[in-house]
C-alpha cells in the first residue's frame, strides 16, 4: 500500500520535543521530512542519541544557518518544492528567522506555515517549557493527592500534546488546499486538554479538586486502589461494569451512578475493603473477562514487555512505534539522519 502522505514534503525547524514528535509521526505515515539543522546540530543531539532517535527517526537532515543569507537563499529554495515548513522556537526567533507565512509565501504561495510556540505567535517570548505550561495552566494544581504539593505526570505531556494538535492543524490546512499560518502553542493545548474541568468552572462554577488516588470528578469509583499487592487502576463508568464488579467482589447495593456519587465515601470504604483481599494482578485476572475496565500500576518497563508488539527497530535504535495503524499500510522505520 501507499504510503498515506507520499508525496508531501515537510521542512522541520525544530528543538527537542513538541515540533520533532510532530513531524516524525507524519515521517512515519510516509511524509518526506526534512530536518533543517543549525550548524552543530539541534540542540536535542547533545541530550542522548536514544533521546534524539526517539524523535527523529524517517528524517533527513540538512545543516544550514538561518542567521546568513546563503542559508536563508537555499531555505528558499526548499520551501518553493515543498507543502509545509513547521517550527518551534520562540515568536521573535521565528519572525526574525523568516519562518512565517508572511515572509515564505513570495517562494511558494501554498506553503502552510505551522508555528509551536508558547503562548502564540503574538504572546510574547517568555520562557515556555513543559513542566512551565503545566504549572501555568492548572494541570499540576490537579494532580497529586489532596494535602500534597501539585505534582507532574512524569512525562512531557505538554510538548507531546501540542506536537499532535501541530500535526493535526498541518494536515488540515494542507488538505484546505490553500497555504496559510498555523498557530498552535502549548498553553492553549493544555486548556484544551481540560476540557470537563474547563466547562464545568466556567458553566456551573464548579472550581476543580484533587482527589484521593485521582479519583475522577463525575464516575465513582473511577480511581487508583491499593490491593493486597500493588494498586489497581478500576474506572466504573456506568451501571453495567459495577453490576458486573460487584458480583465479583461480593458488595451489595449503590447501584445507579448518581447513588454512588452522593455516598461517594461509602463506596470507595467498600470497594478498597473488597480489594485489599487480593492482589493487583489477580484482580485484573479476575475483572477483564467480566469486561470490567481495570488494570494493575505497572512500571513503563513492564508495559513495554507486555506489548512487544509497539516495539520497533530504527537501524540500531529500538523505538515505540507509531501509534496510529493505517490497515494495509506499514510503515518504514529509518533511523534518525546523521547531521546534514
Amino acid at each position: 500500500m501507499t504510503a498515506p502522505l507520499a508525496g508531501i514534503r515537510i521542512l522541520e525547524v525544530g528543538t527537542m520535543l513538541a515540533g520533532p514528535y510532530a513531524t516524525m509521526l507524519l515521517a512515519d505515515l510516509g511524509a518526506e521530512v526534512i530536518k533543517i539543522e543549525p550548524p552543530g546540530g539541534e540542540i536535542s543531539r547533545q541530550v542522548s542519541d536514544s533521546y534524539f532517535a526517539s524523535l527523529n527517526r524517517n528524517k533527513s537532515s540538512v545543516c544550514l544557518d538561518l542567521n546568513s543569507h546563503d542559508g536563508q537563499a537555499r531555505l528558499a529554495e526548499l520551501v518553493a518544492e515543498s507543502h509545509a515548513l513547521l517550527v518551534n522556537l520562540k515568536p521573535s526567533a521565528i519572525r526574525r528567522l523568516g519562518l512565517t507565512y508572511e515572509t515564505l509565501r513570495r517562494f511558494n504561495d501554498r506553503i502552510v506555515c505551522v508555528a509551536i510556540t508558547g503562548f502564540g505567535l503574538e504572546g510574547g517570548d517568555q520562557p515556555a517549557f513543559d513542566y512551565v505550561i503545566q504549572a501555568a495552566t492548572g494541570v499540576a494544581a490537579l494532580t497529586g493527592e489532596p494535602d500534597g504539593p501539585p505534582t507532574l505526570p512524569g512525562y512531557s505531556s505538554a510538548d507531546n500534546s501540542t506536537g499532535l494538535a501541530a500535526a493535526l492543524g498541518l494536515l488540515a490546512q494542507i488538505t484546505a488546499g490553500r497555504g496559510g499560518q498555523v498557530d498552535v502553542s502549548l498553553r492553549d493545548v493544555m486548556l484544551s486538554q481540560l476540557n470537563y474541568h474547563a466547562s464545568a468552572y466556567l458553566n456551573d462554577g464548579v472550581q476543580p479538586q484533587r482527589r484521593p488516588f485521582g479519583a475522577h470528578s463525575y464516575y465513582v469509583p473511577a480511581q487508583m486502589f491499593p490491593t493486597a499487592h500493588g494498586y489497581l487502576a478500576l474506572f466504573v463508568t456506568h451501571d453495567g461494569f459495577w453490576k458486573s464488579f460487584a458480583g465479583e467482589a461480593n458488595i451489595e447495593g449503590f447501584e445507579t451512578m448518581a447513588e454512588r456519587v452522593a455516598r461517594r465515601d461509602e463506596v470507595l470504604a467498600v470497594v478498597t475493603a473488597a480489594l485489599a483481599t487480593d492482589t493487583a494482578a489477580g484482580w485484573e485476572a479476575r475483572l477483564h473477562p467480566l469486561g470490567v475496565p481495570a488494570a494493575a500500576v505497572r512500571t513503563l518497563p513492564e508495559a513495554l514487555d507486555a506489548t512487544p508488539e509497539i516495539v520497533v527497530t530504527a537501524g540500531d535504535f529500538r523505538l515505540v512505534g507509531n501509534p496510529i495503524r493505517i490497515a494495509g499500510y506499514q510503515p518504514e522505520h529509518r533511523p534518525p539522519p546523521k547531521l546534514d
